[in-house]
């Protein structure tokens, strides 16, 4: 069931990168401005076990946003209660990530901790507002903080004041208790149904503006419809009628079709040539191959992503 959840979130952050900074800056306090570059690094990872064959762990994200200085980010999606394993994960997952991309000069490993953060889904007692590594070493102690970004603590004017769009699709987390309520009374199910068609009226609105593409609306809207037939899959009423409505916003084409009949052939192969050899800027590529720098960018993706 949470992989559901975790393939939407890894979906939006991947395919639609340009919404991941807004969070970033409301998670870490950053100012980026939604220009700078997002490069992605590979999500798996393999953990080296004694007398066991070696231990496959798949990140939710890892990459590195190019600001003024270049930093490194990994955040998680949670749905569960919180056990106190997760640090364990999460330790695991940046300890390989630094040692993956670690560099080692004669007698010397220099390894980066990524920035760490954890995405949760569903609010409980349990849940921290903070989490906290405390690494003790022979050359002293470190300790510094993971943030938490709570999904259910932003309504929706949070999320579209502050551009948090990237949570539009797990927005629904929010209605979860009242589901029972939804399903037998049609009055209160009309009122999520508002909601809902409020949501794809700020979304055209944006794209109106030209704040975000037909793209990432799209894929906004498909991956709310997802995970709206998982959460709701017991309730039949509720899963029809917000699902419909995502449904119906979707009848022309899909999210990836726009993107795949976007990009010719030939541009994206001279593209991809150009961002192996490594030697151009994402704006000297789309200037000579007539792409858009977005559209660089998601090709650029899929040269370190897992097939």
């Amino acid at each position: 069931m949470g992989n559901i959840y975790d393939g939407v979130f890894r979906t939006i952050i991947n395919d639609c990168r340009k919404l991941v900074l807004p969070v970033i800056n409301e998670i870490f306090g950053e100012a980026y401005t939604g220009e700078e570059e997002i490069r992605f690094f590979p999500n798996e990872h393999f953990l080296g076990q004694q007398d066991e064959a070696d231990k496959e762990r798949i990140t939710d994200t890892n990459f590195t946003v190019f600001g003024k200085v270049p930093k490194k980010y990994h955040v998680e999606c949670e749905s569960s209660l919180p056990d106190g394993k997760i640090m364990i994960r999460l330790f695991e997952y940046d300890a390989q990530i630094a040692l993956d991309e670690g560099e080692a000069t004669e007698e010397t490993l220099t390894v980066t901790f990524p920035n760490t953060a954890v995405l949760y889904l569903r609010s409980y007692k349990k849940t921290p507002d903070k989490m906290k590594y405390v690494i003790v070493t022979p050359g002293g102690t470190v300790q510094y903080d993971v943030p938490v970004m709570k999904v259910q603590a932003y309504s929706l004017d949070d999320i579209f004041e502050k551009r948090l769009l990237m949570l539009v699709p797990f927005y629904i987390f929010s209605h979860e208790k009242s589901f029972p309520e939804y399903n037998c009374n049609g009055q209160k199910l009309a009122g999520l149904k508002a909601e809902y068609q409020e949501i794809l009226e700020r979304l055209d609105g944006l794209e109106q503006q030209g704040e975000i593409g037909a793209f990432d609306k799209r894929t906004i809207i498909e991956l709310s419809g997802d995970v709206m037939k998982e959460i709701a899959r017991k309730y039949e009423n509720v899963r029809k009628g917000v699902g419909d409505m995502m449904s119906g916003a979707l009848i022309e084409t899909s999210a990836r079709a726009i993107l795949n009949q976007g990009i010719g052939q030939n541009q994206r192969e001279t593209a991809l040539r150009m961002l192996k050899r490594g030697k151009m800027t994402m704006e000297e590529i789309a200037e000579d191959t007539g792409l858009t720098v977005a559209e660089v960018e998601q090709l650029s993706d899929s040269l370190y992503s897992v097939k």
